[in-house]
C-alpha cells in the first residue's frame, strides 16, 4: 500500500508522521524557536523551511507529496441552508450566501464548501473560511522546502476523522492553543479553536481557561439546538497534552457528569509511539480509508481547503488536444496564406460581423419585449379568473334559487332534503376551495420581496409553478428561503434561473428570470 506522508506545523514545533495504510511508519517532531510561528501564522518562511528539510533529510524520506494540516485559529465554520439547487448553481449560491454569513470581508479569506445531506427541498452546505495569511505563508514554506503539498486540512476537521461515536466532545490542547468540536450525526456542529496564555507551560494553570470554553461551548450548542442537548452520556474524548494528565479530567467536567477518555483512533502503531501528540497528522492520514454504514459514526465532512491558485492542472483532454490544434490552426494559415484575395475579402469579413452583431441586438430586443409582454400576459390571466369567478357565483346563485322554487312546489321532504344536502355539500367544497387558493397566492404575494416581479403563477391540486423577473440571483435566492420558511409549502426547487440582457434609456441593464415548482 502507498505511504502517505503528513505534517503539521504549531507555533511550538513541526509534526511530521509516515504511514501505510492505517499503520504508522515513521514519525518525529522538530521545536522551533519562539516567534517563527505565531497563532498559526508562519512569520519566518526560510527557516521553517530549514527545519523541514532537516527533519526530512534525517528521517531519509524521499516521497516530497505531502498532506498538510492548517490550524483553525481566526477561522470560521457554519452550516448554510440553501434552497434545493442545481449544481451549475450551487457554487453562486454559496458565495452569495458566505458574504452574508461570514463576519469578515471575503477577500480576506478562501472558501471551502461540501454539501451535506439534507431533507427534500432543501441544500445544506458545511462552509469554512480561513484567513489567507495562514493558507498562503504555509504553501509558500512547504515549496521552499522542496515539497509538493497534494491537499491541505483543517486541522479540527481533522480531528474529527479520529472520533467514532453519534455524539461526542473532542478537545484537543496543546501548550499554546486549543480546540473543541461537537459532533452530532457524523457532522461537527460547533468547532471553536482559540490560543492560550504563552506565559506558562503549565496545564494545571490554563485548565480554568479551558474549563470556561468547553462550558462555553456545550451552552451554545444547547442553546441553538434545544430539542437534543447534550446530556451526561455523551463522551468527551481529550487529546494533546491534556490527555497526558488524566487527573485533571474531573475538574474539567465538574459535576456535569460526562465521562473523559483519551481518544483513541483507528489506526495501528508501534511501542513508543504517541497518539495523543500527533492526533492531527493521524486525521490527515485517514482521510478516504473510514468505513461508512451503520455502527461507524466518523465525520463524513472531507474538504480540501487547498486554495484553487496552488492546485496542479489536472490532465484533461483540452489540455491535450490545445496544442496540437494551435499546430494544425498554423498550418492551416500557412496554407491559406498562398489564398490571400487582398482587402476586398476583409471589407466582407467586415460586413459579415457587422450582420452578425445587428442579429445578436435584434434577439436581445426581441427578448426585452417579450419580458415586457409577459406582464400583459399575467394581467390578461388575472382577468380571465376573476371573470370565471363571477359566471361560478351566478350560477351558485342560480342552484339557490332553483333550490327555493322547488322547495316551495312541495316537493316530497325527503328529495328536498337530499338536494339541498347536495347542495351545501358543493357549496361548501367550493368554499374551501376557492379559500385554500387565497391563502395560496395571499402567501405568495406576502412574501415577495420589493425587488422580485411575479409574471405567472399556475395552480393546480395543492401544486403551483410561478414565473417571475428580479434584477440579481440573489433576490431569486432571498424570495425562495422565504417561501420555504412558510408553513403553506412543504417543498420550493428552484428549476431554472436565466439572464436576460436589455436596454433602457440607451444603457445596458440586466435581469434574471427564475422558475419555482411549488408543494
Amino acid at each position: 500500500m502507498a505511504k502517505k506522508v503528513t505534517l503539521y506545523i504549531e507555533d511550538t514545533d513541526i509534526k511530521l508522521l509516515v504511514t501505510s495504510g492505517k499503520q504508522v511508519e515513521k514519525w518525529a517532531s522538530l521545536l522551533l524557536e519562539p516567534a517563527l510561528v505565531r497563532d498559526g501564522v508562519i512569520i519566518d518562511e526560510e527557516r521553517v523551511a530549514d527545519g523541514i528539510r532537516t527533519m526530512f533529510k534525517l528521517e531519509e524520506i524521499n516521497n516530497k507529496k505531502i498532506d498538510v494540516g492548517l490550524g483553525g485559529l481566526n477561522s470560521i465554520f457554519r452550516i448554510i441552508s440553501l434552497p434545493e439547487l442545481s449544481k451549475s448553481m450551487l457554487p453562486e449560491a454559496v458565495m452569495n450566501e458566505a458574504g452574508r454569513v461570514i463576519p469578515v470581508p471575503l477577500d480576506q479569506v478562501y472558501l471551502s464548501y461540501q454539501q451535506i445531506p439534507s431533507s427534500k427541498g432543501e441544500t445544506r452546505i458545511f462552509l469554512v473560511a480561513y484567513p489567507r495569511n495562514s493558507a498562503d505563508t504555509l504553501i509558500r514554506t512547504l515549496i521552499k522546502a522542496g515539497l509538493k503539498p497534494q491537499s491541505m486540512e483543517l486541522a479540527p476537521l481533522a480531528l474529527c476523522r479520529c472520533a467514532n461515536a453519534p455524539r461526542a466532545v473532542i478537545i484537543n490542547s496543546w501548550l499554546t492553543y486549543l480546540d473543541i468540536v461537537i459532533m452530532s450525526d457524523s457532522i461537527p456542529q460547533v468547532i471553536r479553536s482559540m490560543s492560550l496564555p504563552i506565559d506558562t507551560a503549565d496545564l494545571k494553570e490554563k485548565l480554568s481557561a479551558i474549563t470556561e470554553e468547553l462550558n462555553r461551548t456545550i451552552a451554545f450548542y444547547n442553546s441553538n439546538y434545544p430539542e437534543t442537548p447534550l446530556d451526561s452520556s455523551v463522551p468527551i474524548f481529550v487529546c494533546g497534552d491534556l490527555a497526558e494528565e488524566p487527573d485533571s479530567w474531573k475538574s474539567l467536567v465538574g459535576e456535569s457528569g460526562y465521562p473523559v477518555s483519551a481518544l483513541q483512533p483507528p489506526i495501528e502503531y508501534p511501542e513508543g509511539f504517541s497518539p495523543c501528540k500527533f492526533m492531527v497528522n493521524i486525521g490527515l492520514a485517514l482521510k478516504g480509508q473510514l468505513p461508512g454504514g451503520d455502527g461507524n459514526h466518523y465525520s463524513i465532512v472531507d474538504i480540501d481547503a487547498m486554495p484553487g491558485i496552488y492546485k496542479p492542472p489536472g490532465m484533461s483532454l483540452v489540455r491535450i488536444l490545445v496544442p496540437v490544434a494551435v499546430v494544425v490552426a498554423l498550418g492551416v494559415v500557412a496554407w491559406g496564406g498562398y489564398f490571400v484575395k487582398g482587402e476586398y475579402d476583409d471589407t466582407a469579413d467586415l460586413r459579415s460581423g457587422l450582420v452578425i452583431k445587428e442579429l445578436q441586438i435584434e434577439k436581445k430586443d426581441i427578448e426585452v419585449g417579450l419580458l415586457n409582454s409577459a406582464a400583459e400576459v399575467l394581467q390578461s390571466q388575472v382577468t380571465t379568473v376573476e371573470s370565471d369567478n363571477a359566471v361560478l357565483l351566478e350560477g351558485i346563485a342560480d342552484w339557490e334559487e332553483m333550490v327555493a322554487q322547488q322547495t316551495e312546489a312541495n316537493l316530497q321532504p325527503i328529495e328536498a332534503e337530499v338536494k339541498a344536502n347536495s347542495m351545501e355539500s358543493m357549496l361548501a367544497g367550493l368554499a374551501q376551495g376557492l379559500a385554500g387558493v387565497d391563502d395560496y397566492l395571499e402567501e405568495m404575494v406576502n412574501l415577495l420581496p420589493e425587488t422580485v416581479t411575479l409574471l405567472n403563477v399556475n395552480y393546480s391540486g395543492g401544486s403551483a409553478s410561478i414565473q417571475g423577473l428580479a434584477p440579481t440571483e440573489g433576490d431569486i435566492f432571498t424570495y425562495a428561503k422565504a417561501l420555504r420558511s412558510s408553513s403553506q409549502f412543504t417543498t420550493i426547487v428552484i428549476s431554472s434561473i436565466t439572464e436576460n440582457i436589455g436596454s433602457e434609456a440607451g444603457e445596458e441593464i440586466t435581469v434574471y428570470g427564475f422558475v419555482f415548482l411549488l408543494d
